[in-house]
């Protein structure tokens, strides 16, 4: 059998690795004083500096003349500087002057208030410059550009790279710094990809690369050296999540769960999810049953499952997740579900009680068949505020009283044990530090030494590309149907005089026997941020436009005995609107509720609204969603329009992803983004899953990398981990 490091002779050079252990200001020409320059832009050694990419490139070959260059539109233009003057104008305004000449025409440069461009540019001769170009009078101009000192490049593309005023580093001092490394401290830099790697996805060598993406003679080497790079980064990262997940597998021990019906037996088996699917007076969609089909196939064996479940909102996954818990129970086990929220925590408590209670009305004898009496399947809460019954709680889920357990953090607390745990599920995950899953895991350790299954679950649809590096350490399946019978949301984006139709259409809905929310993206005002809070709005309606009504609070710094009487209220429609800040965003379910005003919704980004619009549409009427903001920013402007245009999460996702990048949507830093200095899950997204099929091959034949040390090695120090220097022992 062929291997991936068959016949491969390893590259000599310098390493990456030892690249990170020399100061930058060990190389000529910059010593200890100008270190600090270069200290300013992040680039602390010669790792850091070899991947301080360009932000752009110029082609000399393909520039055009400034006088064929569109007006107003932001361009390039690489020339010298002439005639630099400095005057001040009425009103003690700083103006400085300058003439660009590309080598065809002129342009006048104009900076206002920026004084030290007189010192700047007296001192430099070759520039690139970028900005919008404009006519006044008889001139072509720029106002206020960015500069970049190139220096006398006589090549054919120009690197251009990112600056700070701070730091008083140019492109040209970037570049001199880079040529100095290149040509006195490494000669050639080894290569820690197989040979085979490279000929498979036709790549250069990283020397190649490195040279090629700073010191480029075409756009063509431009592209080559970029595409090695990112496919580089993409691949320690993939490597790493591979491997936790291969050592995750073989270090532990698991449950195989009696998955009864879904491993070919009928829905007539006596087991006790056969007897709850055929209780319900609905049917499963198909997605939710391929998805329970692979959760399943997963709990049947004595593998630990490490599974991720995402779907949009309103697509089924609570109930999904409940008959992931009643395999659990029916092997006589108990289940966990951990929500970052006790809004969220009592709201699946409330549907998964209601769903087990009508399971008992109608069919209680099932029950007995899997506990030994009549008590059917116990679910029990477990939050910060439970007060005096915390304790009585947690001795009851100690003892295995309560079969399922529903809770925040209060279940990773100490003192918090399990009789016998065979699945945890976590909701929303991204709310939870990325270890925070395996504490909940080790409480179903104790005793037996076997691993519960665990499933995460998120109604934040994550576009794939993206959730395999987000969760790519756990398996994905995907709630892509709704069910029948869900009620389309409308969404209206509303700014100025119109905004106060969604309120007229609030008013008229209430009358109708229907409730509504007013979401507002802050507890309080500042004087700082203008934006409307929930403590004022309430204030300003409940004495205004909505004095009618019966309104009611609920933001994030409320107690939570607060929350749930507010809550409570509003559930048992008495309340008519609920004027809340995102506390509201998940698991909020009241179908009576068909309409949501978002204010300020451009303070929103677009997973974000798509969560808020899913708390109505819950029931059978129409309903509403009116987004108001009177920004004019563009990006704001495409998030309210995309949302206008569709209600499809994973639509929403992949242009959330595309207008914010991948650096915003993952909400908290997840381990090992920090080396994605040049890839783009949006840009490089048909490189994630190549270089994903690679790590696992690695992974497969060598886990710890013993046959390649170097790469080993350069993983271990650039992800700065303890946890990924432990994946890699041997």
């Amino acid at each position: 059998m062929e291997h991936m490091y068959d016949g491969v002779i390893r590259s000599q050079g310098t390493t990456l690795v030892e690249l990170t252990k020399i100061p930058i200001e060990t190389l000529k020409g910059i010593g200890p004083t100008r270190s600090k320059g270069f200290n300013a832009l992040g680039v602390y050694t010669l790792y850091d500096l070899v991947t301080y990419y360009p932000r752009r490139y110029i082609d000399r070959t393909r520039q055009s003349p400034i006088t064929e260059a569109a007006l107003d539109r932001e361009i390039v233009v690489l020339g010298t500087v002439s005639e630099v003057a400095t005057r001040r104008l009425k009103g003690g305004k700083m103006l400085v002057e300058a003439r660009l000449f590309d080598g065809h025409s002129r342009c006048k440069l104009v900076f206002f208030n920026q004084a030290w461009r007189q010192r700047q540019l007296s001192h430099v001769k070759d520039v690139a410059v970028f900005g919008k170009l404009q006519r006044f009078r008889s001139d072509f101009q720029m106002t206020n550009p960015i500069v970049d000192t190139v220096g006398d490049r006589t090549g054919i593309v120009v690197p251009i790279y990112p600056m700070s005023e701070k730091a008083q580093v140019s492109t040209w001092d970037i570049h001199r710094a880079l040529k100095v490394l290149f040509e006195e401290v490494v000669p050639k830099l080894q290569d820690s990809l197989p040979h085979k790697v490279l000929d498979e996805f036709d790549l250069i060598e990283r020397d190649n690369a490195f040279r090629s993406v700073h010191f480029a003679d075409s756009i063509d080497q431009v592209v080559a050296a970029r595409r090695r790079l990112i496919f580089d980064e993409l691949f320690r990262l993939q490597l790493t999540l591979v491997a936790r997940k291969a050592r995750y597998i073989r270090d532990s021990c698991g449950i195989a769960h009696d998955v009864t019906p879904f491993m070919g037996a009928s829905l007539r088996d006596e087991s006790l999810v056969s007897a709850f699917l055929s209780s319900l007076s609905f049917s499963l969609t198909r997605a939710q049953m391929r998805v329970v089909g692979e959760i399943a196939n997963d709990m049947a064996r004595d593998i630990p499952m490490h599974r991720l479940v995402q779907g949009d909102v309103g697509s089924g996954k609570t109930l999904v997740a409940l008959l992931s818990m009643l395999f659990s129970v029916q092997s006589g086990r108990q289940a966990a579900l951990l929500a970052p929220t006790e809004v969220l925590a009592e709201q699946h408590f409330l549907s998964l009680s209601h769903y087990l209670s009508e399971f008992v009305t109608r069919d209680n004898s099932a029950y007995s068949l899997f506990q030994g009496s009549e008590r059917g399947v116990n679910v029990g809460l477990l939050t910060g505020s439970l007060g005096v019954k915390r304790k009585k709680v947690t001795e009851q889920i100690r003892s295995g009283e309560i079969d399922i357990a529903v809770g925040t953090h209060a279940l990773l607390s100490e003192g918090v044990s399990f009789r016998s745990l065979g699945l945890v599920v976590i909701d929303e995950q991204h709310r939870f530090g990325v270890d925070q899953r395996s504490v909940l895991r080790s409480r179903g350790r104790q005793g037996e030494g076997l691993d519960p299954d665990t499933l995460v679950m998120t109604a934040t649809p994550i576009p794939r590309t993206a959730a395999m590096t987000v969760y790519g350490d756990l398996d994905v399946s995907v709630v892509d149907e709704l069910p029948p019978g869900r009620t389309p949301i409308k969404t209206r984006w509303l700014s100025g005089e119109s905004e106060k139709s969604a309120y007229e259409h609030l008013l008229e809905a209430v009358r109708d026997g229907g409730q509504g929310y007013v979401v507002c993206p802050l507890v309080e005002g500042s004087e700082k941020v203008v934006a409307k809070s929930a403590v004022d709005e309430f204030e300003r309606l409940r004495t205004g436009p909505l004095a009618s009504l019966r309104l009611g609070l609920m933001h994030g710094q409320m107690s939570s005995d607060e929350k749930d009487k507010v809550m409570d209220a509003f559930r048992h429609y008495e309340l008519d609107v609920l004027v809340a800040t995102t506390v509201i965003e998940v698991g909020v379910d009241v179908p009576n509720a068909t309409i949501m005003i978002i204010e300020d919704a451009d303070r929103f980004g677009i997973a974000q609204l798509h969560q808020l619009r899913g708390r109505v549409g819950r029931g059978k009427k129409a309903s509403y969603c009116y987004l108001l903001s009177k920004a004019d920013r563009e990006q704001a402007e495409e998030r309210l329009k995309a949302l206008e245009r569709s209600s499809d999460g994973f639509y929403l996702a992949e242009k959330d992803l595309e207008l914010r990048g991948e650096g915003t949507i993952f909400g908290t830093k997840q381990r090992g983004n920090n080396d994605l200095k040049l890839a783009s899950l949006v840009r490089d997204r048909e490189v994630v899953p190549e270089s994903r099929r690679v790590a696992e091959k690695i992974i497969a034949e060598d886990p710890t990398l013993s046959f390649n040390p170097e790469l080993k090695e350069e993983i271990r120090e650039l992800f700065k981990d303890e946890d990924i220097r432990y994946l890699f022992l041997g």
